[in-house]
């Protein structure tokens, strides 16, 4: 008789995922992007939901909660209820950087949230300005090994991605850098641009309009693979500095404990909406980011990986939060 109620209360429970599956959405779906709107992450969520709203039949919302370098709007995600209908689009920051530098974090990004899709990445362009000396990449380095402390390269703070950028091409190519932490981008591009910046690690998607205008000379990209609106641009792989391969991803999670089929069914429409010509025209050829939309699993050991080696290049290089 006890195997049967057991046998009973199985099968009534996956009658029930089933239902809450297949009846996923029923209602708005709130989207948070730990960051002020108009920013990279924001742009994407945006473009994204729009279609994934139409796919799906239901009406989603997109919310700004910026702070503490997205690590505010985060948090809020990591604790709302596993139901499929809060869900955040963040950047590699709040997900596998934060986590070296801020050890009293309120969430544990691998615990407490569940990898639906990496929506896009980006990857910055190693550039100099226009009428820079520097000839290339492997001028830029020598000036760097024969004159230490002289090349420097500015960021938008201690531990973001361009800084990091700057630190794991210093392990990588035995050089010592200056690095120039600003409180923004505008400041970053008024220094460079008036030559007291030898180079820049700029995100392609910014740096493309500087490159139309002649203003900045790209040398290599940081990603493992070629830029899609660069592609006649080498990896700094390519160029011999052998396993660098920094870039940001902006992903979608949604709370942990939530049911792997209402992740999947959100996995499922995601992929068919960045092959949306639409999508495409907004994400990649006017916004110089790379598509991906990869499964849950896919995501999750992509962001364990990039957790292992940020806490270890953070770790390594003893660098700490501000």
């Amino acid at each position: 008789m006890i195997y049967k109620f057991i046998l009973l209360l199985l099968l009534s429970n996956l009658s029930f995922n089933l239902f809450a599956q297949s009846n996923y959405p029923n209602r708005t779906i709130k989207v948070i992007v730990p960051y002020v709107a108009g920013g990279a992450a924001d742009i994407t969520a945006r473009v994204i939901c729009q279609k994934l709203s139409e796919n799906l039949g239901q009406s989603i919302v997109v919310e700004n909660y910026p702070g503490a370098n997205g690590m505010i709007g985060t948090a809020m995600v990591a604790k709302a209820p596993p139901d499929g209908y809060t869900l955040v689009v963040a950047a590699s920051g709040p997900i596998v950087i934060a986590p070296a530098l801020y050890p009293q974090m309120t969430y544990d990004p691998v615990k407490d949230l569940a990898p639906v899709s990496n929506l896009t990445v980006f990857q910055y362009a190693v550039a100099v300005r226009q009428e820079s000396p520097i000839k290339d990449m492997k001028d830029l380095i020598n000036v760097a090994k024969n004159a230490p402390e002289t090349i420097s390269y500015g960021s938008t703070g201690i531990g973001g991605g361009g800084h990091l950028a700057g630190v794991r091409l210093e392990q990588v190519s035995g050089t010592k850098l200056i690095h120039v932490p600003y409180k923004g981008g505008a400041a970053i591009w008024t220094d460079f641009l008036g030559g007291q910046l030898s180079f820049t690690f700029e995100a392609v998607v910014t740096a493309l309009p500087m490159i139309k205008s002649n203003k900045m000379r790209v040398f290599a990209v940081t990603s493992a693979k070629r830029a899609t609106n660069l592609p006649n641009v080498p990896t700094l792989a390519e160029l011999g500095f052998k396993d660098y391969d920094i870039s940001q991803f902006q992903g979608m999670f949604a709370p942990a404990k939530t049911d792997p089929l209402i992740i999947q069914k959100l996995q499922t429409e995601i992929a068919k909406v960045i092959k949306n010509p639409e999508v495409i025209k907004r994400l990649v050829n006017d916004g110089g980011n790379e598509l991906i939309g990869n499964t849950p699993e896919e995501f999750s050991a992509q962001i364990k990986s990039e957790l292992a080696m940020y806490t270890k290049l953070i770790k390594e290089n003893s660098i700490k939060a501000e």
